[in-house]
């Protein structure tokens, strides 16, 4: 099975907000992310890293809406860094190279991401009567 990564060492490794991260997820079908039923947390596999990290170029650099960077950012990473739009416009991104940086970003993020605390909260003890 591959290694999967929470939203928080996610969000870390790409430099973007949890919010923003999550909020992604909720509303857009990405490559590599699986989609389980409310109450289970989200596990991104380095795919959809990818994805997301091609997508967050082309939001920054060239102002594309993030529906279209998601799609855009999909067939970049399954034809090695090569789209040609319908109207016969190319891009091509060295995918090797941000492959490269994000996982490193992601050896760091590991480190530091906090961990998701599991169970039920612990029940308030702040010595107050009941």
């Amino acid at each position: 099975m591959p290694r999967a990564y929470t939203i928080a060492t996610a969000a870390l490794a790409l430099g973007m907000p949890i919010k923003w991260l999550d909020n992604t997820l909720s509303h857009h079908k990405v490559l590599g992310i699986h989609q389980q039923r409310q109450g289970v947390a989200r596990r991104l596999t380095i795919d959809g890293l990818l994805a997301l990290a091609v997508a967050i170029v082309l939001i920054k650099d060239i102002a594309i809406p993030l529906l279209s960077a998601l799609q855009i950012a999909d067939e970049l990473v399954r034809n090695n860094g090569r789209y040609t739009s319908p109207q016969g416009v190319d891009i091509q991104l060295n995918l090797e190279t941000l492959k490269a940086r994000l996982f490193e970003r992601l050896e760091n993020a590991v480190e530091i991401a906090p961990v998701p605390k599991r169970g039920r909260p612990p029940k308030n003890k702040t010595g107050r009567l009941e």
